[in-house]
């Protein structure tokens, strides 16, 4: 009789992955922070 094994996980291969999803986080994070300061500046420009 056989027995099911599952796949060892590979341990060096979730590190690309995470090490993407943590540059694009960062990069959503400073676009949002650009955007916020663009809208302040905008909103700070407007003639009162």
């Amino acid at each position: 009789m056989t027995t099911h094994r599952s796949p060892k996980p590979t341990g060096h291969s979730a590190q690309p992955v995470e090490r993407t999803v943590t540059a694009a986080l960062l990069l959503a994070l400073v676009a949002g922070l650009a955007w916020i300061g663009g809208m302040i500046y905008t909103v700070l420009g407007w003639p009162l």
